[in-house]
């Protein structure tokens, strides 16, 4: 049986990842989480181990044990942390110790979550070759983990690393991530209460929306990659947020029109779009949910799962 590390296992790409490779795979699995962002409710039912700690340390080793392949998930994700310092510890230092774990403990891939941040507002179609413009220290920070990542990669030939550029990421378990959860989450529990979904002016704003299991997918296929590589993750089809509250008001079975308010942020992306070429390639990944089909089943593991 293949044993794999997933770090981040508690939180929302993480869990469901976890759970994937038990399921799919038919793996063992350890879920390494200092439990600051993600919640145990995440991985009930969950029949591998867990392990209590802090990527930052090394006192995890051990206790790991040995993998057949790390998926690195844990990082702050919250684009509004301003700890620049805190940031970059997390972020990059973290993940030079989980490079460390594996090159001590014979691990020979690493699949790790990097960020469409790294574009910042670059040019659309977003392509792996562009020059990083991130706009925040999140950003910031994933495009200093690509390049950790490509000179680890060059020192370590026998190793294969694999970084996921994730866009915009929605679905099942992002529940208790909080204001950093997708809007999809946040404008379903508006319209669930009758209200009106409220977005910036006028709602064109153009996202490249991924449904979760796409991503799942993708990870899983990272696992075949024949060399190290950075790839985007995404649908490859923006859409607006006009056309999400359209999706969630057909799935919900209502008709609440958005209310629309001023963009408050100097910073704002108007356009995400990933150029999956490279992706298509490297990884054989296929997206199979559109935009209208993974609001459908999002919005039907929320009415049952979500109170």
């Amino acid at each position: 049986m293949k044993k794999y590390l997933v770090t981040g296992g508690a939180g929302f790409i993480g869990s469901n990842l976890a759970f994937a490779l038990e399921g799919e795979r038919k793996a063992g699995v350890t879920v390494l989480d200092d439990f600051s962002s993600g919640n145990y409710k995440n991985l009930v039912g969950f029949t591998g181990d867990i392990i209590a700690g802090d990527i930052r340390s090394r006192d995890w080793f051990d206790k790991a044990g040995p993998a057949d392949a790390i998926f690195h998930e844990a990082a702050i994700t919250d684009t509004t942390v301003t700890d620049q310092r805190k940031m970059m510890e997390v972020n990059v230092d973290g993940f030079r110790n989980v490079l460390d774990y594996a090159l001590k403990s014979g691990v020979k891939r690493v699949v790790y979550a990097s960020s469409a941040a790294v574009y910042g507002n670059g040019h659309c179609p977003m392509r792996e070759e562009q020059t990083p413009a991130p706009e925040n220290i999140y950003g910031f920070s994933k495009a200093v983990m690509d390049n950790v990542a490509r000179e680890f990669a060059a020192a370590h030939e026998e190793m294969t690393l694999v970084g996921l550029r994730y866009f915009n990421v929605y679905g099942p378990r992002e529940y208790y991530k909080g204001n950093p959860a997708s809007m999809m989450f946040h404008l379903y529990n508006q319209m669930k209460a009758g209200k009106r979904p409220r977005i910036f002016k006028f709602g064109e704003q153009l996202r490249d929306f991924v449904y979760v299991k796409d991503i799942v997918r993708g990870n899983l296929n990272a696992l075949d990659a024949e060399k190290s590589c950075i790839c985007n993750l995404a649908s490859g089809k923006p859409g607006n947020f006009n056309e999400v509250i359209e999706a969630l008001n057909k799935a919900l079975g209502s008709d609440l029109a958005p209310e629309y308010f001023e963009n408050p942020y100097s910073f704002y992306q108007n356009k995400t779009q990933a150029d999956l070429r490279r992706t298509r390639a490297l990884l054989n990944y296929r997206p199979e949910w559109s935009l209208e089909d993974g609001i459908a089943d999002y919005v039907k593991v929320l009415k049952k799962d979500w109170k």
